[in-house]
């Protein structure tokens, strides 16, 4: 009996590990269903650069760039 007891207890262990996965596949979808109701958060990438970072190599600043007047 010993070896049908130790069957019955990997049953149960898989089936806690099945539903252990589809809880967690249940929180990915509704945190994928809650990041598209929600607006993006992160900046666009045409936004104004920061103040003090400098252009990436290769990308010419305007020519009036640095320069104050007054």
């Amino acid at each position: 009996m010993a070896a049908r007891s130790q069957t019955s207890s990997k049953k149960r262990q898989k089936e806690l590990a099945r539903q252990e996965k589809q809880k967690e596949k249940v929180a990915r979808r509704a945190q994928r269903k809650l990041e598209k109701l929600l607006p993006d958060v992160e900046p666009s990438p045409d936004a104004e650069p920061a103040h003090g970072v400098e252009p990436a190599p290769g990308v010419e600043p305007a020519p009036d760039a640095g320069v104050i007047t007054g």
